[in-house]
């Protein structure tokens, strides 16, 4: 009798390790404007094909073409463009901050500024975002003040948060904002949850939740999508693959469905693959996304294939993990070099105001930074008060109950 076949161990392995060639042929690139765009009531079942492609609306040459394009005026793109530019000179002077001893950590957004900042453009006033760390181009996008962010980075005395956040994970209800999460992932439910709340009271905001490829392994990205298949929750399910987690490669994350937007497939929710670099593709997918949840269609499953060019935060070192060339290797390229030559091949923007624009951005960012740098810091005095504590976790007392503590002597 022969001995039975040992079992092995399957253990999904990077392509390249550093010191290697960088290797993107595993990113099936199809051409710019050939994906299709469905009616937004179409069956899930009718599209499943997306889930393994990618929408781009940007070519090599700059133009935009496909049935996904000519949603935004120049002038929206241009304003775009600056959101992304103000993001990435933010991002420089923070991690610049960092290694000053000016704040405990950072993560910046290099390379993936289009997510986050053409996503906004998508969302109504109400409608709520429950990001991760790396979605600060929600609040750029809506105008919310730098110096804010800045005040919360720095758990200054001005930090609208009162020190009871860690650095950049903002909060801002009246920006759509949800406080972000330490714990990854709880954020996927929240989002589901707060969308089917609107959907009881019927409400007309939708909700946004947002999740990295590396977190999508935890338990509660999947009872997300049951919950939003199950009560068809109007929210939009958002997947940044930004190719790596804090230091795995994100086969390890994926398994075996090819794609993480084909995860939503099981649950019948429809889901679409986008150029994550593409402000035009972003947008335009995002805006159908948010239409179909508008229409009490349901979820939308969205993964952005984009590139995370700088480490994971400023305790991270990439160069232990993947080649140190393999940002320059990228595929799908820069946003804001695409939006860029994307303007300047319409003739809407130039060279000589690209420059000026950039030394007006670092200008204003700098002096938001001088702003916050100015506020002295939380407690700098001594030990916070008793009120210090407590205002802000507990609600207000109602002036009826105390009126009877007073009677009652308390």
């Amino acid at each position: 009798m022969s001995d039975p076949d040992r079992l092995s161990l399957h253990v999904p392995e990077p392509a390249v390790r550093p010191g290697g060639e960088p290797d993107f042929s595993n990113v099936k690139i199809p051409k710019a404007g050939s994906v299709p765009r469905p009616e937004i009531d179409v069956a899930p079942e009718e599209i499943r094909d997306l889930a393994y492609s990618i929408i781009r609306v940007l070519n090599r040459d700059g133009e935009a073409v496909g049935p996904w394009a000519g949603l935004l005026s120049d002038d929206e793109l241009l304003a775009g463009l600056k959101h992304m530019m103000t993001l990435r000179a933010f991002d420089a002077r923070m991690v610049m901050a960092q290694r000053q001893g000016k704040t405990s950590f950072y993560m910046q957004h290099l390379g993936e500024e289009a997510v986050s900042c053409a996503f906004r453009k998508a969302l109504n006033k109400g409608d709520m975002n429950f990001p991760t760390y790396r979605q600060a181009g929600l609040l750029i996008a809506d105008e919310y003040p730098m110096v804010e962010m800045m005040n919360q980075i720095f758990s200054n005395e001005s930090d609208p948060l009162r020190g009871r956040q860690l650095p950049i994970m903002y909060s801002s209800k009246e920006h759509g904002f949800f406080t972000i999460s330490g714990n990854l992932a709880t954020q996927y439910v929240q989002a589901v949850g707060w969308a089917m709340a609107s959907a009881i009271k019927n409400d007309t905001k939708i909700a946004a939740a947002w999740i990295g490829d590396g977190s999508t392994a935890e338990s509660d990205f999947h009872s997300a999508l049951v919950f939003a298949s199950t009560y068809k929750a109007p929210v939009i399910l958002n997947i940044v693959n930004n190719q790596w987690a804090i230091s795995t490669f994100q086969g390890i994350a994926r398994g075996g469905s090819g794609t993480f937007a084909a995860r939503g497939l099981g649950f019948g929710i429809p889901a679409l693959r986008v150029d994550g670099n593409d402000y035009l593709a972003v947008y335009a997918v995002a805006k159908w996304a948010a239409e179909r949840a508008r229409r009490n269609l349901g979820p939308t499953v969205i993964e952005y294939v984009t590139y995370r060019v700088g480490a994971h935060s400023t305790s991270d070192d990439p160069s232990a993990y993947r080649p140190k060339t393999e940002s320059e290797a990228w595929p799908l390229g820069d946003p804001v070099l695409r939006l860029k030559k994307h303007l300047i091949l319409r003739g809407a923007w130039s060279e000589e105001r690209h420059t000026q624009a950039e030394a007006e951005i670092v200008d204003a960012v700098i002096q938001a930074q001088k702003q916050a740098e100015g506020h002295g810091t939380l407690h700098a005095g001594g030990k916070p008060s008793v009120r210090d504590i407590f205002e802000g976790v507990y609600a207000e007392m109602p002036p009826h109950i105390r009126r009877q503590r007073q009677k009652a002597g308390y």
